[in-house]
């Protein structure tokens, strides 16, 4: 019985980025919530299923057997930093990005475990890069989709008891305002795909992925999933969330590129008859990397948590390949260290 429980909690954690939804046509607003604009075939519970018993046959080594250097970063100059535009890779798909002394953090995650609970679910093989007591005050966060890997409660509620939290503006996808309102936060911005808001001198748009949304067992597709974009003068940011490779990319390179940093997805695309319509391969993400018009790019959703079938650390030997195979350099498109920063020019006038 007590195995049974461990399954299903394990289940409720895993499925919220495995599982398919089927699109009956090209509006993504349906009856009772949301669809994608581009279909696919719907592999469903069905397909779950089957990925998750295939599975148990499968040799897997032990997440604790990686070996990820982390970069030693400067919280010091992090936290006191308001000129240059930097971007730190935290871990997942968890960046803190800096500009015009604004400070965004993406899909915060900080906990033990991808679960909505923390103490069965996939475990961090490796600590957040930047710790939460490091951080500078966040301005801004953007939350891509619902799903556990992606919108961790304990994380959200730690925000939100630092100081100034009550403070931070939080960018979400339609239908997830009631959650932080629920979970303490005051200022919430809920936007539709290609809906915009300014504030603190900076643009902030939902742009359309190809994704889904659920949080438990039933529910599926309540609740919007994005993409987020980043304006300032003279910058442009682009945080992909967590999306498989659609034409989608194109537009938003031709409505609102080209982009000087985008964060793009790299992992948990194995195995790909299942994977490939919700989760892109390194080699689809070099495809986004051109269609978005980035002059640069950072890997996001990968080495953090062992989430699909690929050895965690296949990601970035993938990314390398594909960008010599296309011919771009290899600083174009980063796999950074956790906790590694990277700085970006001095904006101009500050």
């Amino acid at each position: 019985m007590i195995r049974l429980l461990l399954m299903l909690v394990f289940m409720i954690a895993l499925i919220a980025c495995s599982e398919k939804p089927s699109e009956e046509d090209a509006h993504h607003h349906a009856r009772r919530g949301f669809r994608n604009v581009d279909s696919n075939p719907d592999t469903g519970l069905w397909g779950f299923l089957k990925w998750r018993w295939e599975r148990m046959v499968k040799d897997f080594p032990d997440p604790t057997s990686y070996s990820f250097p982390m970069a030693e970063n400067d919280p010091i100059f992090l936290r006191s930093n308001r000129t240059q535009t930097t971007l730190t890779w935290i871990g997942h798909a968890t960046v803190l990005l800096q500009v015009r002394g604004r400070n965004v953090l993406t899909d915060p995650h900080f906990s033990k475990r991808a679960s909505p609970v923390q103490w069965v679910g996939p475990k961090r093989v490796v600590p957040p890069g930047l710790a939460p007591q490091d951080l500078p005050a966040i301005h801004a966060v953007l939350i891509s989709h619902d799903h556990y890997d992606s919108l961790d409660g304990p994380s959200i509620r730690m925000l939100l008891r630092r100081e100034g939290g009550k403070e931070t503006t939080f960018f979400v996808p339609l239908g997830l305002a009631d959650w932080f309102r629920d979970a303490g936060a005051v200022r919430i911005v809920e936007l539709d795909w290609w809906q915009s808001h300014a504030a603190g001198g900076l643009r902030f748009t939902a742009v359309p992925v190809h994704h889904w949304s659920k949080r438990g067992l039933i529910g599926r597709n309540r609740t919007l999933w994005a993409g987020w974009v980043v304006e300032a003068p003279n910058f442009k940011f682009f945080f992909a969330g967590d999306s498989g490779y659609k034409p989608v990319f194109q537009e938003i390179g031709r409505r609102l590129g080209p982009f000087d940093l985008a964060a793009i997805p790299i992992g948990a695309y194995e195995p790909r008859w299942f994977m490939k319509y919700h989760h892109m391969s390194p080699e689809e993400a070099v495809k986004v990397h051109r269609d978005v018009k980035a002059k640069r790019s950072v890997a996001i959703h990968w080495g953090t948590f062992m989430l699909t079938d690929e050895p965690l650390d296949e990601p970035p030997k993938r990314l390398r390949e594909a960008l010599k195979e296309m011919e771009i350099p290899n600083d174009e498109f980063v796999a950074l260290k956790h906790g590694e920063t990277i700085i970006l020019d001095p904006e101009p006038g500050s």
